[in-house]
């Protein structure tokens, strides 16, 4: 089966900043990427991607026969139902979601739809929060069916059903606080859980992932590979490779790879009025209500905050953002801007990719002439979207 996960336009403009960098099937919801789910459900499946040209380099496109490839739009979430539904797609057939719009097509659709199914889909940035418990729960059961876990250490305290803990080979977690009322706490290969750090599920600590002393992750929390953390993340989402090692408090957020929130960093995520939350939409170019309570920082790839940064409730900060001095900067930052509270100016591209570079490295991470064409190409648009 050769499966293309689809950019639909409309929707991935609605989740920049983060899809600036990646394809939408690359974005963080449970344990992995849409597409590493689509991976495990359908293993026999090659996957590429079809997306915006400039990034088709990092994320190629894979076509072979236009008469039998599946197109799947790549903002659905995955489920054992669809994968079963497309596993079974003929030359001409497709899924319909519940509303009738289709999904997934093998060539070029026709007729009536052969199945439809009910999904659930990433449309806006918080969208990956909101969901973030139910569906660290669901590929907690699905990832760990019919597998043995690492023994938990006896100089960890356990509360709740210690079956709900399963922690990865090679993860060293000795002295640390589980509970699992709440729900399941997951701790990937080569992960370290230090001493009095406390984890209460659902909760994703991704592959060689650091999660410092007293650090509290709090339901929906959800770090993916290689993150280093520390201080109270309530519900936010790291994609990758991203820091946030001290204290300060992080809720309700999304935030790209390779960031990082310097020490003493805080983010509000609920208004002093209560009043529902507006959120940056880049299409429109204005602020759009949400319907929500509870927002934080919503965060680009490669940007930087200094210590003792405050973010005001539901921030969005673009790509290659350094943000740094006293009081909140304004609640949308546009990519590649330096500075804070007191005002803006442009970051110096040639400074900025010589320390993307040395970011990168420090993951043991090369940066590619690919990587350096995206950024350059959301540098040369940026000017646009200020």
């Amino acid at each position: 089966m050769n499966l293309i996960l689809t950019d639909i336009k409309s929707v991935r403009d609605d989740l920049l900043p983060l899809t600036f960098t990646r394809p939408v099937a690359m974005l963080r919801t449970g344990i992995g990427t849409i597409a590493d789910h689509w991976q495990r459900l359908l293993p026999h499946a090659a996957i590429s991607f079809r997306t915006e040209d400039y990034l088709q380099g990092k994320y190629p496109c894979n076509a072979s026969d236009p008469a039998t490839d599946i197109t799947m739009a790549g903002h659905i979430i995955p489920s054992v139902a669809l994968a079963e539904a497309i596993a079974a797609l003929g030359p001409g057939q497709w899924i319909a979601d519940a509303a009738g719009q289709c999904i997934a097509e093998c060539g070029n659709r026709q007729g009536q739809p052969t199945a439809t199914v009910e999904t659930k889909a990433i449309l806006q940035p918080y969208h990956i929060f909101e969901l973030s418990k139910e569906l660290i729960t669901a590929d907690f059961h699905a990832v760990t069916a019919g597998r043995v876990s690492q023994p938990v250490s006896p100089t960890c305290t356990v509360i709740g059903d210690p079956s709900l803990i399963f922690i990865e080979e090679g993860a060293d977690v000795e002295g640390c606080f589980i509970n699992t009322r709440q729900g399941p706490v997951y701790i990937g290969a080569g992960a370290e859980v230090q001493e009095t750090a406390v984890l209460r599920g659902p909760v994703c600590v991704g592959p060689d992932c650091l999660v410092r002393i007293g650090a509290r992750l709090l339901p929906g929390t959800n770090l993916g590979p290689k993150c280093k953390v520390g201080g109270e993340i309530d519900n936010a989402i790291f994609l990758a490779n991203a820091n946030k090692q001290h204290d300060g408090y992080l809720g309700d957020a999304v935030i790209g790879e390779w960031c990082n929130l310097g020490a003493g960093c805080n983010s509000s995520n609920l208004k002093n009025d209560y009043t529902e939350i507006r959120l940056w939409n880049y299409p429109t170019r204005r602020f759009l209500r949400t319907g929500l309570q509870f927002c934080g920082l919503i965060m680009g790839d490669h940007s930087k905050a200094g210590i003792n940064t405050m973010f005001n409730t539901a921030t969005v900060v673009g790509v290659g953002c350094n943000i740094h001095g006293s009081g909140f900067p304004r609640n949308f930052v546009a990519s590649f801007s330096d500075g804070g509270a007191a005002g803006f100016t442009d970051v110096i591209m040639p400074r900025f990719l010589e320390t993307a570079r040395k970011v990168m490295s420090r993951r043991g991470v090369e940066m590619t002439d690919a990587d350096t064409s995206i950024l350059e190409h959301i540098h040369e648009i940026t000017a646009d979207l200020k």
